[in-house]
This record gives structure tokens, sequence and C-alpha cells, in this order.
């Protein structure tokens, strides 16, 4: 298969028998990404920190999908303590693919942290996702040919990190803080691919992004998303450059199921990165650069206690459940 041809996002391939995991799975991009590989026979399981939130949306699924084998588990990515036990919890033998979508967007100050000390955006999308990923490594070593399969933000783009200042204590803006913290859980796959190729696993990594992706150009779930008439109308110029969560959600799903799609590639929309259907993107120059990508892997295992040693490079302590947090930069 092509990998910028004969891919229909109305027509996914059966996936029958495999397990995906989609982190914040119970709403927005994350909702439609579980909805959508619900569809091809797989068993989903939304990851929420609400189970509330997460009952509404395996109903919403279900609805939609006669046979869903889709259930949820608590994960809550700001409490790294949380997440061995979490993992515990999906009583599975092996992972197929796990969608890291999760994540906390703040739009005003002050700024906020986690139970760990780390600000919050930085502390959830990224460094939660890094300590999932390392509990996650022997589930997805199991499968035949596991992804991990990272979502960040078209505002990455024009983004750089302070690698002096990963955590926004110096100098604070939250639209800033958010691009930044999912610009790293972009360097941390591209970087993550490279590590688990050098030592030969069969885990492949991709890095993924949604391009523009609005509420009010998203189709109604009720009650997880309902858009108004009035809503619909006032965004259709929108649409001319940009799209709802769920056609946000295609590049994720195609990395999931794709057997074109290779470790180390960026997926985005067709249409100047915005919207329009999945494909291949060139990786940006600035997410290339493996000297600021190794730095940040080398910061992410000492916040986290991560230890991605079987893997290789990262020789942090290994995180245990109910651990103190890693030293804070």
């Amino acid at each position: 298969m092509s990998p910028t041809q004969s891919w229909d996002v109305h027509r996914l391939p059966d996936a029958g028998g495999r397990v995906f995991l989609v982190t914040g799975g119970n709403a927005g991009i994350g909702y439609f990404v579980a909805e959508q590989l619900s569809a091809t026979g797989a068993t989903v399981v939304l990851g929420s920190r609400s189970p509330a939130r997460a009952e509404v949306a395996t109903a919403s699924i279900r609805a939609r999908v006669p046979g869903a084998r889709v259930r949820a588990v608590r994960l809550d990515l700001a409490d790294l303590s949380s997440l061995a036990p979490a993992v515990q919890s999906l009583k599975v033998e092996r992972l197929d693919a796990v969608v890291h979508n999760a994540g906390v967007a703040l739009d005003d100050p002050p700024r906020r942290e986690t139970r760990d000390g780390h600000e919050l955006m930085f502390g959830t999308n990224h460094l939660g996702h890094v300590a999932l990923t390392q509990w996650l490594m022997p589930l997805l070593s199991a499968a035949p040919a596991a992804r991990v399969v990272t979502t960040g933000s078209f505002a990455a783009k024009s983004e750089r990190l302070d690698l002096d200042d990963l955590q926004s204590r110096k100098d604070y803006e939250p639209k800033r803080s958010y691009a930044r913290s999912k610009l790293a859980q972009m360097y941390f796959g591209l970087e993550l691919e490279r590590r688990l190729r050098a030592a030969g696993s069969t885990v492949a990594s991709v890095v993924v992004h949604p391009g523009g992706a609005l509420d009010s150009l998203t189709p109604s779930r009720p009650p997880i998303h309902v858009r108004t008439t009035g809503a619909r109308l006032s965004a259709a110029p929108a649409a001319l450059l940009v799209q709802g969560k769920h056609a946000g959600a295609w590049p994720a799903v195609r990395a999931v199921l794709d057997p074109a799609v290779r470790g180390g590639q960026l997926w985005g929309p067709r249409v100047f990165g915005l919207r329009g259907g999945p494909r291949r993107e060139t990786v940006w120059n600035h997410l290339a650069d493996r000297s600021v990508a190794a730095r940040l892997w080398d910061a992410s295992c000492d916040l986290t206690g991560a230890d991605f040693s079987a893997i290789s490079g990262c020789s942090g302590p290994r995180a245990a459940a109910g651990a103190a947090p890693g030293p804070k930069e």
C-alpha cells in the first residue's frame, strides 16, 4: 500500500484480535480515535482519569458501533505513582498499540503543578506518557509488531524547547507551555524509535498531529459533545482551513492500522498540515535535532524515574509503583 494513497478513512482494515489503548479516549480527538478503532473489530481500552466520563464514552461507542469491544481503565497521567497499577489493571497479555493522546491545555495563569511537582501541562502531556511507556513496554514487546503512536500538535511546529526551563518555572505563558509540552512529546516519540531500532525491538514509534481540529466542526456525540446549528453555521468559513476532531483522529488511526506506516515517521492532515486525509510529512527541521532529543530524553528519565535501559540508553532508576517522583530540574 502506498504511504500517500489507497487509504480510505471510512473503510478501515479489520483488526480483530488486536488490543489498543487510547489515553484520553473519553473526549475530544481521543474519543474519535477510540470510536474509529472500535469499528475494526479490535478491543479498545479507553484510558481516562474520570471513570464517569469513560463510562459515558464507552456507552456512546457501543451505541454507534454494534458489537464494539470497548472498555475503560482509570489512568491519571498527572500522578506518576498511579501508572504501574493502571497498566496492571489492563489485564491483557499483550498490547498491539497505544495512542498517547491525553492532554491538558490551560488558557490562563496561574501556573499549576501535578501532585509530583511538575508543571501541569508538561507533567501530564509529556512526562506522564514517558512513564506510561516504560510500564507498557513488556506488553508492547509481547505483540508481534506493536506501535507507540504519539499525538503532537501543529502548534509545536513554531515552538522550540527551552532545555534549561522545561517546566516553565522562569517564564510561564500557558499557550506556549502547552505547545512546548506537545513538542516534547514529539521529540520523545522520535527518540524512542531510534532507541527501539538500536535495540532490535519489534515495537515501532510513530508521531502524528491532528492539524486544526475545532469543536464547532465536530459532529455531535451527545452527551460527550453537542454541536449546535449556530456553531455549525458560524464555523463554516473555517472549514476551508481546518476540520473537526473526528478528522483530527485520522492520522493517529492510520498510524495504528496501516502496515505501510513505519517507525520514525510523522503523519498529519494532507492539506497544509491542517485538514484533510492523513499523509506522511517530512519530519520538521527542529524535530530532527538529535542532540535536543537526547537531552530531553535524559531529563525526562530523571524527572520521572523511568528506566528504558532494556531498550538502551537511559540509566535512571526504575520507577516503582508508589515511588517518589524523580528529581526536579
